[in-house]
């Protein structure tokens, strides 16, 4: 609920759908040994689009799995369990929060490639700037919604609410107005670790395979050590599918070798396993039962598909409509699941519109509402709040 500055080197995005432009050279100090694959020529912008369409294949897996494949409150908008709406549709669906980790991974790769010739003032606020625009108004949306019909979705009380805002809500114990936004506290995890350890002394090949070893070997100790602080420090579980995206990162500028492609086969070994464990649940039957099989061939596929991105196999996929598709996955991913509750409960109950058809109308509103989102909230007020800031920071650094 949830990855992840995306604007150095070759085009791409993460979770948040931010562009990336022209590509900046490492410093010779980084790796002298290696060539550095060809970048655009200045002043054009070359788009992967193939990742712009592994991230709203990314939104849509957790869009389904949010209306099909689980209980809970959709099940209330539904009338009865999703397994009994769409009996095969809901063994599909079930699987679609293993969307999150390819998310994950992702956003490892374009953090990454953004924060290449990046200051830390710069990564800073970049991040606040397209972060939080799209979240603050999704957050009204959402508790708007909530208090025109209640019944779907509970309001927060006003000083709950108010946390919200900062998108500290899950370490301060309140609850969350938007369900996806557990995600949205890994990545920002995510972020200060990589400034602190990367951005801080300039990002080079060296320093960013130094900081995937060292949070790989973090994870196990944290592991060992089974605290919650370290837990919530390291991000044991989640660490593996952000390294996994660094490294490939690595292999797209640099070309392969056997060093990132073993940081790669870990992360992939350990994360496999944690979502296995995370997500299969041995002898607990229910109608949403997953085979732990499944759970491990999606998320090597996820593994590979990122790899064919930097590999370059797929750098035919440069459809504009991608390009399209990946601006709305950041609103899409941020509305969806209690909007589209509140659809759901409108259309199928109040309406008695067919469940396949309200489906798609439930995804398709949203899917409007992202661009809307995107093309008045995010276009607008994300550059002018980052522009704001870096005028701010340069008066002051005058100042000093």
């Amino acid at each position: 609920m949830s990855g992840g500055t995306m604007r150095e080197a070759a085009g791409g995005a993460d979770m948040t759908g931010e562009r990336t432009g022209t590509a900046v050279l490492p410093a010779p100090e980084a790796r002298p040994a290696e060539p550095v694959r060809a970048s655009a020529p200045r002043g054009k912008r070359n788009r992967m689009g193939a990742l712009d369409g592994l991230r709203i294949l990314a939104a849509l897996m957790v869009c389904l799995y949010h209306y099909a494949g689980k209980e809970g409150t959709v099940a209330d908008s539904w009338g009865g369990s999703p397994a009994h709406v769409f009996p095969t549709l809901s063994s599909f669906a079930t699987y679609g929060s293993l969307g999150v980790q390819l998310f994950f991974i992702i956003s490892g790769f374009v953090i990454c490639m953004s924060s290449w010739g990046r200051t830390v003032g710069d990564f800073f606020r970049s991040r606040v700037a397209r972060l939080y625009p799209a979240y603050w108004v999704a957050i009204v949306v959402v508790t708007a919604a909530a208090l025109v019909l209640p019944v779907v979705v509970k309001p927060l009380r006003p000083d709950e609410l108010l946390v919200n805002l900062t998108m500290l809500q899950q370490p301060m114990g309140v609850d969350r107005v938007l369900g996806v936004c557990w995600t949205l506290w890994v990545e920002l995890r995510f972020y200060v670790l990589f400034a602190v350890f990367v951005v801080w002394r300039g990002v080079t090949y060296r320093r960013v395979v130094v900081f995937c070893c060292g949070w790989t070997l973090a994870g196990a100790f944290a592991r060992i050590a089974d605290h919650p602080l370290t837990d919530a420090l390291v991000m044991r579980d989640h660490a593996p599918y952000f390294i996994a995206g660094l490294a490939l990162y690595l292999i797209h500028r640099y070309g392969s070798d056997l060093l990132l492609w073993g940081i790669v086969l870990v992360s992939w070994l350990l994360g496999q396993r944690y979502s296995v464990t995370a997500l299969w649940h041995p002898g607990a039957g229910g109608e949403f039962g997953r085979s732990p099989y499944v759970i491990q061939l999606i998320v090597t596929l996820s593994f590979v598909a990122v790899a064919a991105v930097a590999l370059g196999w797929l750098r035919w996929a440069d459809w504009r409509w991608l390009t399209f598709a990946g601006a709305l996955t950041y609103p899409f991913y941020l509305l969806h699941e209690h909007l589209g509750w509140f659809v759901i409960r409108v259309l199928h109950r109040g309406l008695h519109v067919p469940p396949r058809l309200t489906l798609v109308a439930a995804v398709v509103s949203i899917l409007v509402l992202a661009h809307l989102m995107h093309r008045f909230v995010e276009k607008p007020l994300g550059p002018r709040l980052k522009r704001t800031m870096t005028e701010q920071s340069r008066r002051i650094r005058s100042r000093a």
